[in-house]
């Protein structure tokens, strides 16, 4: 058993090596085909990805969830904030009517340094949070030590105010109460709504901040480099029609990324493609719109200047 008795002390390091094994049931299942068996509701294939696996120690018989899908809001937040910050680069010069170098240069060091901002505000949100979750899971297991009376009976009330009877309600507190860091996982997500963080915080941070870092640097480069580094390979093309293929490159990025969203959601892959290529074009267009009012406002500023003089 992974529980620990009401009357045992738990330190905030036991606390968390313990917590990394408390998602291990006894049943495995595989995670990709209990996906599909859902979104075509095949009961029969669920039951399936549901069973247990001959050979396969209990150990690793838990859910593993896919590294990535932990990283799916930094890589899809940068991803999106890098490809739309960039091609409202592109856009400016273009208005200003700056050629592919001008682009390539602007466009890079931009890109480079908000992809670097990004990433350390990433890695410090992050941290932050989970400290303020591993604090918040201190208080409770020093008051669950100290007054477990009263911690069981706010679990309770909560069961209750969920549908559950008094008497259903005290059972199964009672029993889960039982095993501490079980119940103190329990209260977390329950009482505070907080997942408790595994692994190291400060590992855990630099993998979101790398991610931030990798998507906003890797998509964001599409619509420059579509820019800049056409004209190498097809020198006749004008000005207009290298913005067409900034706006064809970055229109596909947006696709990429919500086919990479759909992966750990319930849309097919077309539509969240498709749903999240519409938001960032109409995000494009309105930066696009700007740069071009921009450009109106000042060419009309230089002419009456210009009058005045």
């Amino acid at each position: 058993s992974q529980g620990l008795s009401l009357g045992e002390s738990t330190s905030p390091t036991a606390l968390s090596s313990t917590m990394a094994s408390l998602g291990e049931p006894l049943m495995s299942r595989d995670l990709s085909s209990a996906r599909e068996a859902y979104q075509t509701k095949d009961v029969e294939a669920s039951r399936a990805a549901h069973s247990l696996r001959p050979g396969e120690a209990q150990a690793n018989a838990h859910e593993a969830h896919m590294e990535s899908g932990g990283r799916i809001k930094s890589i899809v937040f940068g991803g999106l904030d890098g490809v739309l910050t960039s091609f409202a680069i592109v856009a400016g010069c273009v208005g200003a009517h700056l050629g592919p170098t001008a682009v390539l240069a602007l466009g890079i060091s931009n890109v480079l340094a908000d992809a670097l901002s990004m990433s350390v505000g990433e890695f410090l949100s992050s941290r932050g949070y989970s400290k303020y979750v591993n604090k918040e899971l201190e208080r409770e297991a020093w008051e669950l030590e100290n007054f477990p009376e009263g911690e069981i009976e706010e679990m309770i009330c909560l069961f209750q105010n969920r549908g559950m009877s008094r008497e259903d309600a005290e059972v199964v507190i009672t029993r889960m109460a039982k095993y501490k860091t079980f119940f103190l996982n329990i209260m977390m997500t329950e009482e505070l709504a907080l997942q408790v963080p595994e692994g190291d915080e400060v590992q855990e941070a630099l993998k979101e901040s790398v991610a931030m870092f990798v998507s906003f640097t890797a998509f964001g480069l599409i619509p420059i480099l579509g820019y800049s580094m056409v004209p190498m390979l097809l020198p006749d093309l004008g000005e207009h029609t290298l913005f067409i293929c900034a706006c064809l490159l970055t229109a596909l990025a947006l696709l990429v990324l919500g086919a990479y969203k759909a992966h750990f959601s319930d849309k097919a892959y077309w539509q969240s493609a498709v749903e999240t290529a519409i938001l960032g074009g109409v995000c494009a267009s309105v930066a696009f719109a700007v740069g071009r009012l921009v450009e109106g406002f000042a060419n009309g500023s230089d002419g009456q200047l210009v009058s005045m003089l």
